[in-house]
């Protein structure tokens, strides 16, 4: 089985993947820019980004978690030049999606399979490893979108799971044309002092997501 605790950024992985296809859900842009979200979201829980007027700034030059993604993402924001959410949600997102596979093959979440495509180039393809386990996690997901239980009552790292792949729409907790907008609202005021900044990041995935489903 699975083991040790999961990012936010592999939480959000996993829920976007749909056991019955045994593929990620939706458009192909999502899931690297809503795994890049959740990463974004985590460095603001830890208090490692906080938002300065829409800039994502970080708060330690030296700081540091001990998760590899994490870290790779904070020593890019440090290394840049300022940018607003909206470019970190989009920009370099494939660097933040391998990091995620890696971990979560790492972690037994995930199976690699190597290949070459089109026969000449070396890929890595994955499976899930566990898809019950996947699934559980869904269901725990879709309850807390839906309720009964009350938005203070969850952890400020559920609240912010749920509230990222609501705005990214995925399929695998929300029917088509189904809404919770306040229950999103309710879930990033429960993040605690990074809520400006899931606020920002909820923002942009979602401009992300209808750009991609629109092809603009």
């Amino acid at each position: 089985m699975p083991v040790g605790p999961l990012s936010l950024p592999a939480h959000l992985y996993l829920l976007a993947w749909d056991t019955s296809k045994s593929d990620v859900t939706g458009a192909t842009q999502i899931p690297p820019q809503l795994v890049r979200a959740g990463a974004l979201t985590e460095l603001a829980q830890r208090g490692l980004l906080l938002d300065d007027d829409g800039i994502a700034t970080p708060v330690d030059m030296d700081a540091s978690t001990g998760d590899a993604v994490l870290d790779g993402l904070l020593e890019l924001v440090r290394e840049s030049r300022p940018h607003r959410w909206r470019s970190w949600v989009t920009l370099h997102t494939r660097i933040t999606l391998d990091a995620v596979r890696e971990q979560l093959a790492a972690g037994g979440w995930l199976r690699a399979r190597k290949r070459r495509a089109l026969g000449l180039f070396p890929t890595v393809e994955y499976d899930l490893a566990h898809p019950a386990a996947v699934e559980a996690l869904q269901e725990e997901a879709r309850a807390i979108l839906r309720g009964p239980v009350l938005a203070v009552d969850l952890s400020d790292r559920d609240a912010a799971v749920v509230a990222l792949a609501a705005a990214a729409g995925l399929r695998t907790l929300l029917p088509r044309k189904e809404s919770h907008g306040t229950r999103v609202e309710e879930l990033i005021e429960r993040s605690g002092q990074a809520a400006p900044a899931l606020r920002k990041v909820v923002q942009e995935l979602r401009g992300a997501v209808t750009e991609a489903s629109t092809g603009a």
